[in-house]
């Protein structure tokens, strides 16, 4: 299967018209006032979709099955405690236990969101997309939800996954939804939305590709803990297409410390490592041997800037290793801003050659500090179609993952 920008860009504006519908019918349904949140095309492992399923919590769920235009299933997952206040609003019901008439005011609202994203997906197809009866169900993993899904993928699959988020305003109701394609299903509609001109991305390259990214957070993690001593570990790994005005809706609303990289060669493009702030101090107490009372002052700068070539070296020259050539990386410009402001600068330089981007969205935890650290890989998207067109796949299980820039530097720095 071959993936191809335009037939992706397709794909994403399906996903958005599609939520925008499913959105507003919830909204006329329920009286709640509602807003399209993130919407996201992600390619995924099989075992971190399990894990966003399986996160020790009640779940509520609608399923319906597709077939003719898309082949596939829509699944909408709400929390136990988002399922109650829908259908309190519906039936003046405030029992905490689904009994026949709960279930089925979930399941006559589940059905008419997922008929909103499947009217939605069909207009933008120009395609008609038959729906089977809807199904409830409710559980706590993956397995209650998707087990027995032909087309949810096994652990180690790197499946193509419809993810949209649908906000209540001044309401908590949550959930999310999903559309799980069948695989042949999905690369016939993307052979006819292909550019003819576009050489396109073998599917099979992009998941090598990924996993390349994936042992280079890897390494990230162990320079991190041989550096400062706190052990992290890779907690969440996706692979996300989406239009480059989504991409900040995906920063956290909070003061954010990090550094930025400009990379040149093959693939280009921007590498960011982002810190909360209380995790930035935890680096800069760890690196400097007698840490200022200021931590963001001129030695706390430096030491997280310096942090920040260890970082990206690590990150990228197994790219470099295993695709033949040089990814230089500039020098780290430090980043102290609130939420979105820190990304803003490489969207719009990046929004002058191109509409949407694939981001490889990493978080790295540490289990027993406060310490996180997530990093954006953005890279130029034509770029990344010649680089993985002469990938070695076979290269990738052999990959070098290790840095250029030695830690000794940083510490006698």
């Amino acid at each position: 299967m071959k993936l191809d920008i335009k037939a992706l860009g397709t794909f994403y504006e399906m996903a958005r018209e599609g939520a925008g519908l499913a959105a507003g019918r919830l909204t006329r349904m329920t009286g709640v006032e509602t807003r399209v949140g993130v919407t996201k095309l992600n390619f995924m492992r099989g075992s971190e979709i399990q894990k966003e399923f399986d996160d020790d919590t009640d779940k509520v769920g609608v399923r319906v099955e597709l077939s003719d235009g898309i082949d596939g299933h829509s699944v909408i997952v709400f929390d136990r405690e988002s399922a109650l206040r829908v259908v309190s609003t519906l039936l003046d019901d405030t029992g905490d236990e689904f009994d026949d008439m709960s279930r089925s005011a979930v399941t006559e609202v589940g059905q008419i969101m997922n008929a909103g994203f499947i009217d939605g997906w069909a207009d933008v197809l120009e395609t008609g997309i038959d729906v089977e009866t809807p199904e409830f169900v409710e559980g706590r993993t993956a397995m209650d939800f998707i087990g027995d899904l032909d087309e949810a993928p096994d652990a180690d699959d790197f499946a193509l996954l419809f993810q949209s988020k649908i906000e209540a305003v001044d309401t908590e109701i949550e959930f999310r939804h999903y559309l799980f394609p069948e695989r042949e299903s999905m690369a016939a509609v993307l052979d006819r939305h292909r550019d003819p001109n576009s050489i396109g991305i073998e599917y099979d390259k992009l998941a090598a590709f990924d996993e390349m990214a994936k042992q280079g957070a890897k390494e990230v993690a162990s320079n991190i803990t041989t550096l400062t001593g706190i052990e992290t570990e890779v907690e969440v790994r996706k692979l996300n297409f989406a239009s480059l005005e989504a991409i900040p809706e995906e920063i956290d609303d909070e003061m954010l410390v990090g550094v930025a990289h400009e990379l040149d060669g093959n693939p280009s493009g921007y590498l960011l490592f982002l810190f909360d702030e209380s995790s930035a101090r935890e680096v800069v107490e760890a690196t400097v041997p007698s840490p200022p009372d200021d931590e963001f002052g001129d030695l706390g700068v430096s030491a997280i800037k310096e942090l920040g070539n260890i970082m990206a070296s690590g990150f990228i020259d197994g790219w470099a290793n295993v695709l033949g050539t040089t990814i230089d990386h500039s020098p780290p410009e430090y980043i102290h801003d609130y939420g979105a402001a820190v990304i803003d600068p490489v969207v719009i330089q990046l929004g002058e050659d191109q509409e949407f981007a694939f981001v490889f969205d990493t978080v790295m935890r540490a289990n027993d500090r406060e310490f996180d650290c997530s990093i954006y890989a953005i890279p130029n998207q034509d770029d990344l179609e010649r680089a993985l067109n002469e990938l070695d796949v076979d290269k990738v299980a052999d990959a070098e993952t290790k840095a250029d820039v030695s830690i000794d530097e940083l510490e006698n720095a």
